[in-house]
């Protein structure tokens, strides 16, 4: 039976240029792609590790799949594939915090200025574009600056796609070079929308959380990096070792399953009537807590789904300069309006907090455990 989109319209199959195909949101996406749809994806990255299970040629999909490794910031071959492509997805980032003020050029290039040929191939070559931002574009929610008797109200840190201002730091804190990349990458592509007719779709996560979501430092990833919240207390985990709460962990934060996150991406694929010219909060406010109450969630769901006992594992205050390095600087609360995204597309999250987290934690042992153990089992020198 032909799928339909939400207009009753048949579906046609579109071939998807997917560039940062290869990493968490991406491997999800052409998992969804491959198994419930006749699109097809030529997916670009400069690693197909996570994503090599779909690319065996005896799969039924493997016509509608391809990997082209490389490195955008230098391979003419890109513009090639985005004009034979129908739809191109940008997903290429460097979103990692810890990166934001160690690695403050590497951070403005990769999420601004690599991301100016794609905006410019699409435009060029009347071609869709779904571009991944961020919902830290936003900055610093107005609640933030109001006398202490306003912070418990939660409208006052809820974030609205066409009303919230975006509000940042002094430009010492470098923590923000990620959020001004990627709010100016915005601001050109609705620029080129407005002057030379771009058709668009802007993404802004808010932390999308499961299976093969960043990495675990010393395993897949460097041994001195420093992952996103949920991949660092993983790794605490993992270890043994106390997880770290910056600034005794405060800031409060919603979590969205990354499953139910590719569904509203797909949607946005097949709606293109409804979501061109749309930014979209993609995020569950129903899955907020703080950083401190994530924490002693995971102990508790490590706990069951490890074996090892909840009274093994605990928690430690840190600094933000001593975690992150000078700089440092925050959002204490972030909470998405879902009003746009359930209007145009009629979705929203299923999964609550406890069950991703069981999903997530079990991936993360029955993947990490044996090599962590194996590491931790060698000789000091």
């Amino acid at each position: 039976m032909a799928r339909v989109n939400l207009d009753g319209n048949p579906i046609p199959m579109l071939a998807i240029c997917m560039i940062g195909g290869g990493g968490f949101i991406g491997s999800h996406l052409c998992e969804k792609l491959m198994a419930e749809t006749n699109h097809k994806a030529v997916v670009v990255d400069v690693s197909s590790e996570k994503i090599n299970h779909l690319l065996d040629k005896s799969l039924p999909w493997a016509h509608r799949i391809e990997f082209h490794q490389m490195n955008i910031k230098s391979d003419s071959r890109l513009e090639t594939l985005v004009k034979a492509s129908d739809l191109t997805i940008n997903l290429a980032a460097i979103c990692t915090p810890a990166d934001y003020n160690t690695r403050p050029l590497d951070t403005i290039f990769s999420n601004f200025i690599d991301a100016i040929p794609v905006i410019k191939y699409c435009t060029e070559n009347n071609k869709r574009l779904i571009h991944f931002s961020t919902c830290e574009v936003y900055g610093k929610t107005i609640g933030s600056f109001l006398p202490e008797e306003y912070q418990k109200d939660p409208k006052y840190f809820m974030l609205k796609e066409d009303v919230t201002p975006c509000i940042f730091g002094p430009v010492e804190k470098q923590r923000w070079s990620y959020a001004c990349a990627k709010q100016m990458t915005d601001r050109l592509i609705y620029a080129e929308h407005a002057e030379n007719g771009l058709k668009f779709t802007i993404v802004r996560p808010y932390n999308w959380i499961g299976p093969r979501m960043d990495f675990i430092p010393g395993v897949d990833g460097p041994s001195d990096g420093v992952p996103r919240v949920l991949a660092c207390f993983s790794n605490n985990l993992l270890r043994g070792e106390p997880l770290k709460l910056v600034d005794g962990g405060g800031s409060q934060r919603t979590f969205l399953y990354i499953k139910d996150a590719i569904d509203a991406v797909v949607l946005m694929i097949d709606n293109p009537e409804r979501a061109n010219g749309q930014i979209f909060n993609v995020g569950n406010p129903d899955n907020e807590v703080t950083v401190k109450e994530l924490a002693e969630l995971m102990i508790k769901v490590y706990a069951k789904v490890s074996g090892v006992p909840a009274s093994s594992l605990s928690t430690l205050n840190v600094s933000s300069e001593e975690f992150y390095g000078k700089g440092y600087d925050d959002s204490d609360r972030r909470i998405p309006d879902m009003t746009i995204i359930t209007r145009q597309l009629a979705w929203k999250p299923r999964t609550p907090l406890d069950e991703l987290l069981d999903v997530t934690l079990r991936h993360q042992h029955r993947t990490y455990s044996r090599a962590i153990e194996k590491e931790l089992s060698k000789p000091s020198n």
